[in-house]
């Protein structure tokens, strides 16, 4: 019974992660880069889950003195304002600042904006205890945040495809890239409890957690291709490290453009269910701020399962783009039942789940799996320092797209409507469709051509690793290094 028990353990775990070797580091890379960007997630969350209470204190005048705003659309407007300008400057930051993860010590530099958007996060809520409020100073303070984040994403993602090979990224960074929606969930359940103290302690709350974070990463996150590669040049002198790409080069990487504009089109309607979800159901459906910050989790929720399950699917084909487009197809059809859910909690909660499932999900794998895919094309082969550069244009380019949904969702909700809104968020699903349509079919007309160049970095049939991979097995053949992992693709 054991030995069956074994076996099926055996294929279970060849069936996710094929012939890799994993080593305790993989398992603290894993863990200590997952749990740093929830923590950053749920920093983010934090705006959008009080903003019901945002706005009743800008609004008050019931003391007498002059409220920072005259209506609670001016309020909300102000709100989207914020949103978008987050986005603009976590943009700007993923464009300017990608390439630092592939420059830098990724941890000091994931540590760095760790801590400087904790303090921008506190700042932000404190003002409260102040009779001085400003837009300015809200907006000056937000924007730095977004600016300040936006090192997060594109040195996480690095880490993680330098560590782990093409073989299992789908089914690891599937799993991982739920760090984002665990991150949600946390930070909603943290505001959602502390909102009833005060908005200002959400703020604070979320803030702490992040900075102490930063200070594991910092001290405790161990780099792999650093030490392997200062292993490997002891041993032969014709291994040189790799310079990163120019961010023009990144841009000309196949598939790189096309999954630009579709992540644009895809993540401006996921960050408006980040940002507004809470709000819709407070305001739509008339439901208590603090329940409608938990059951906005359900959209976070399918979005972890769909990743896992895209992820690990997606690892036995040729490419992640016809996955990608069958769950982005059915994305439509989700929205247009959501848009017409009832008001009962139980089927707002399933309908909110099946859309994070369609909407969540393939942002996640666009997001991790398919920029550590991009990154390590054929055309760089050798260089594992395209990661984060490659990263920062993916995810810059959605936040772009993203940053301009939030100018326009209030806007449209005032003249006509939530379901306006979310008809607005079908075109922009088959927008994403029509930017990744001629991707699949150059893939599927190009199949059984032995030149063509999948989107994935190291094909089945192939015998080139990445640049850590091969750096890794070079050094095992000439000193026998404790800490490597062998891919099924890497050269003996």
């Amino acid at each position: 019974m054991n030995d069956i028990c074994r076996r099926r353990i055996s294929t279970i775990v060849h069936f996710l992660i094929g012939d890799e070797i994993w080593t305790l580091y993989h398992f603290v890379i894993f863990s200590f880069t997952f749990i740093s960007y929830a923590l950053v997630h749920a920093s983010r969350k934090t705006l959008s889950t009080v903003k019901p209470s945002l706005i009743i204190e800008w609004t008050d005048n019931s003391s007498g003195e002059q409220p920072l705003f005259p209506d609670k659309h001016a309020a909300e407007g102000f709100l989207a304002f914020l949103d978008g300008a987050f986005l603009g400057a976590y943009a700007l930051g993923l464009y300017a600042g990608g390439t630092l993860g592939d420059r830098y010590n990724p941890a000091k530099v994931l540590a760095f904006g760790m801590w400087t958007s904790s303090v921008t996060i506190f700042l932000f809520g404190i003002l409260k205890w102040s009779p001085f409020h400003s837009p300015v100073y809200y907006a000056a303070t937000w924007i730095a945040c977004g600016l300040f984040q936006s090192v997060a994403w594109p040195t996480e993602v690095s880490i993680m495809g330098n560590w782990f090979g093409h073989n299992s990224r789908g089914a690891v960074m599937g799993l991982w890239s739920a760090c984002a929606s665990v991150g949600n969930i946390v930070g909603t359940l943290v505001s959602s409890h502390t909102v009833q103290l005060g908005y200002e302690y959400s703020f604070a709350a979320n803030a702490c957690s992040l900075f102490f974070g930063g200070f594991f990463i910092f001290y405790l996150l161990p780099l792999r291709t650093i030490h392997e590669f200062e292993a490997v040049v002891s041993v032969t002198d014709n291994v040189e490290r790799p310079k990163a790409i120019s961010f023009w080069q990144a841009w000309r990487l196949p598939g790189v453009i096309a999954y630009s504009l579709a992540y644009a089109c895809l993540k401006l309607v996921n960050y408006s269910f980040f940002f507004w979800l809470p709000f819709y159901l407070h305001t739509h459906y008339g439901w208590k701020e603090s329940v409608a910050d938990e059951l906005s989790a359900w959209y976070d929720i399918g979005g972890i399962i769909a990743a896992v399950v895209a992820g690990i699917a997606s690892d036995h084909f040729s490419s992640r783009t016809p996955i990608l487009i069958f769950m982005l197809i059915f994305s439509m059809g989700s929205l247009f039942a959501y848009a017409n859910s009832p008001d009962n909690i139980l089927m707002n909660s399933f309908l909110m789940a099946l859309t994070g499932f369609f909407i969540g999900g393939p942002a996640n794998l666009i997001s991790s799996a398919v920029s550590a895919d991009l990154g390590n094309a054929e055309q760089i082969r050798g260089s594992s320092e395209a990661l984060s550069t490659v990263t920062g244009i993916i995810d810059g380019t959605g936040s772009v797209g993203a940053g301009i949904g939030q100018l326009l969702i209030p806007e449209i909700e005032a003249m006509f409507g939530w379901t306006a809104v979310f008809y607005g968020f079908i075109i922009m699903m088959f927008s994403t469709v029509l930017c990744l349509a001629p991707l699949l079919w150059k893939e599927m007309s190009n199949r059984l051509n032995p030149r063509y160049v999948h989107l994935h970095s190291e094909d089945s049939s192939g015998s080139l690793g990445s640049y850590s991979d091969n750096i890794s097995d070079s050094a095992m053949n000439s000193s026998q290094l404790p800490i490597r992992v062998r891919h099924r693709n890497s050269p003996d």
